[in-house]
């Protein structure tokens, strides 16, 4: 599978998982996209150092073509899919943490504490 058909199917696979499988509907967050916007413009700037100079090349023949700052469209997609990825498990770790959590006290009885 190349660079490019990875990228692509990297990105597919995280949506399944943040829309069907964790469904914390990441994706269609306004505060998602302003985060991503963030990572996205230091993502950039990493890979216009790394790249536009030389420490990382790509063989032609293995990306589209189609660069932004240096960094081929792919790295992109592949920064989405791990930063949705990332943002995606932990908000659902956070759901089954907190769930838990009310599920407990809510069988939990409590001591009194009379003095």
């Amino acid at each position: 599978m190349t660079y490019s058909a990875l990228a692509v199917t990297a990105v597919a696979a995280v949506l399944v998982v943040d829309l069907a499988a964790l469904r914390t509907r990441m994706v269609t967050r306004r505060v998602f996209w302003v985060a991503y916007a963030i990572v996205l413009a230091f993502q950039l700037l990493m890979n216009a150092v790394l790249t536009g100079r030389g420490v990382v090349r790509y063989d032609r023949g293995t990306i589209w073509g189609p660069r932004i700052a240096y960094a081929p469209v792919e790295d992109l997609l592949f920064g989405f899919a791990l930063v949705t990825l990332t943002l995606a498990t932990w908000a659902a770790a956070n759901r089954w943490a907190n769930t838990a959590s009310r599920r407990d006290r809510d069988t939990r009885t409590r001591r009194s504490r009379t003095r």
